[in-house]
């Protein structure tokens, strides 16, 4: 571990932080595989509510050492409605991995980067041209051909799918507000120590006392989730937002590998095409907001 820090260490800037969110990727694959797993038995709130308690464990000791610093927040209802954000993508998203393929609730996934240029435009006020709002229309027909609605086709888990695509897009929004004042111990924290107190009861409701294997599935999705966030949070601390963010869809390759490994999926021909619909649309809204950047407008 020593020798990969200094590995990354050593990296120009941008290199380290491509590499960072790599790493990242492939941990929210293994995450998604791990939930995937253990929601074949386990109800997704128990799910969760084991995820975010492991994750609080983690982060005791650095919360310990720097309180009350690390939990110091100059915008607490901005937390508050992230955290009810971030629990309805959690609820929808947790869902969607248990019951879709890996590599279908990940390319719907994608239709983040969509909605986070619409509540860009609504909470920062950020100018859109005729450009980027074309990219987004067209991403958003990818999306309707993965989710195939009206058809024999259409899933009522690619709803939920969608829907905490259109969550994590908000949360990633408020995010930008928060960290303009917040430290990363609070963004961690506040969100993780929220949804645990709010599915307490859910998740005592529908507990099934789970085996060792599914004790260590749900330590591994706890782990896993709280080592991805904290890479992907160094990874745009270390490099630049615009180069790294088209990183993020190797996820599906993950995604596709694993499922095609542990579960003998393969995205079907309308995922594959939606999915590189929603892929270039969103590559290319991050490509141009960066040209947009460059040159100040």
């Amino acid at each position: 571990m020593k020798n990969i820090i200094q590995y990354l260490a050593s990296l120009p800037d941008n290199t380290r932080g491509a590499v960072t969110l790599l790493i990242a990727a492939a941990g929210f694959s293994v995450m998604a595989l791990l939930i995937k797993l253990a929601g074949a038995d386990l109800h997704v709130t128990q799910v969760i509510f084991v995820r975010q308690l492991v994750m609080l464990v983690v982060m005791a000791p650095g919360i310990i050492n720097n309180f009350p610093a690390a939990l110091k927040t100059a915008q607490p209802l901005m937390h508050l409605a992230r955290l009810a954000v971030a629990l309805v993508a959690m609820l929808c998203g947790f869902t969607a991995v248990i019951n879709l393929p890996l590599a279908d609730a990940t390319a719907i996934g994608f239709a983040k980067s969509l909605f986070v240029t619409i509540f860009a435009i609504i909470f920062l006020k950020e100018s859109v041209g005729i450009r980027r709002w074309s990219a987004t229309l067209i991403g958003f027909g990818g999306v309707m051909i993965m989710l195939q609605p009206g058809s024999a086709g259409f899933n009522i888990y690619g709803v939920y799918a969608a829907t905490a695509a259109v969550a994590a897009g908000l949360v990633m929004v408020l995010l930008r507000i928060i960290s303009r004042t917040d430290p990363p111990s609070c963004l961690l924290f506040y969100q993780g120590a929220g949804v645990a107190i709010i599915l307490a009861l859910p998740a005592i409701y529908f507990w099934q006392p789970p085996t060792i294997t599914q004790w260590m599935l749900l330590l591994g999705v706890g782990l896993s989730g709280y080592f991805s966030q904290l890479c992907n949070i160094y990874a745009y601390k270390f490099g630049e937002a615009s180069l790294l963010a088209p990183l993020e869809y190797t996820r599906i390759i993950y995604a596709t590998v694993i499922g095609l490994v542990v579960f003998g999926d393969l995205p079907g021909v309308n995922t594959t095409i939606g999915a590189i619909i929603v892929i270039l649309a969103s590559a290319y809204t991050i490509h141009r907001e960066r040209q947009l950047n460059k040159t100040g407008k």
